[in-house]
């Protein structure tokens, strides 16, 4: 089973209570990798949309200490965190089950619970200025009471315990999938034609074509294909865009003459690639560009950026 667990402390550091969170498909269940933000890598729980998450929450007193509370509840959240206002979630799924009624606990008690049918419309993403992700949430709630009667109301999260999970989506191959076909050049300098076999692509295929020159004036020194990723966050004025490279294939090392074709074969699978994200929650989108550059022997540098689609295609 999948077990998540943490020990909470309170007063001078002594511990309260353990708090674990078991899923109850642990033992069967796809574990992914996550990069965490300080570089680690964790094994978290596979899920896609509209799956049921269940499990069970047990909560253990330590060295014999009772924890009298307000109440026990479990959340499902959804959350989109941007790094430039860190510490504010944007929460696109909020679900609660609500595990025990105010009273103490003496002993390890165990709550079952369970979230049906859940709808996860968008995949867990960690991205270069934001991340989105949906984390299971406990929560035992306290208050402050004794002599200070004005705060008796106040409730205080004493202990919570927060498990991280991962989402993917799955599509079904594209109906269409047209090629992708262009001739660009400069005036009485240069002029190609290239061609790939399709505009959209799954995260482990293989993008094929070809690069056929029509016109060579300029002395090529090499050329090179890349992926790119544009993550853009926010919108209008306040848009920012992020643009990275995450393959540069080289195609040509020498200079091309007129009629020449080169051919194309780059498989995607070594690269960390997702799929492409339109207007997430209308926060951010991410979108994959082939970036076809060529160097002449000034070092002048020549490119034409085409935009393609990737989805995830489910494993067979």
């Amino acid at each position: 089973m999948l077990t998540t667990s943490l020990n909470f402390l309170i007063g001078a550091f002594k511990p309260a209570c353990n708090i674990s969170i078991t899923f109850s498909d642990g033992k069967s269940r796809k574990q992914v990798p996550m990069k965490k933000e300080n570089g680690k890598t964790i094994m978290v729980s596979l899920f896609q949309s509209k799956e049921s998450i269940a499990g069970k929450v047990s909560i253990e007193p330590l060295q014999g200490k009772k924890i009298e509370h307000l109440g026990v509840k479990v959340e499902l959240l959804g959350q989109i965190e941007m790094y430039f206002d860190r510490g504010n979630f944007y929460d696109f799924t909020s679900l609660v089950r609500e595990l025990d009624v105010p009273g103490d606990i003496y002993e390890r008690k165990t709550y079952p619970f369970e979230f049906s049918t859940v709808e996860m419309p968008y995949e867990t993403y960690n991205g270069a200025n934001l991340r989105l992700r949906y984390v299971l949430k406990v929560t035992v709630s306290r208050n402050y009471g004794g002599s200070i009667v004005e705060y008796q109301d106040f409730i205080q999260l004493i202990f919570c315990l927060v498990n991280v999970y991962e989402v993917r989506n799955y599509s079904p191959p594209p109906s269409i999938n047209n090629s992708i076909k262009m001739e660009v050049g400069i005036e009485d300098c240069l002029h190609i034609e290239f061609e790939y076999n399709k505009s959209k692509y799954h995260l482990k295929d293989v993008i094929i074509g070809k690069i056929y020159f029509l016109l060579v004036r300029i002395k090529i020194k090499n050329m090179d294909l890349e992926i790119r990723r544009r993550e853009s966050t926010g919108s209008g004025a306040n848009t920012h865009v992020e643009t990275e490279t995450l393959a540069k294939f080289e195609l040509m090392d020498g200079a091309p003459v007129r009629g020449e074709s080169i051919p194309i074969r780059l498989f995607l699978s070594p690269y960390e690639l997702t799929p492409t994200y339109r207007n997430i929650n209308n926060k951010f989108s991410v979108k994959y560009y082939l970036n076809l550059v060529l160097v002449d022997e000034e070092d002048r540098r020549y490119f034409k950026q085409q935009e393609i689609a990737i989805y995830r295609q489910q494993d067979s």
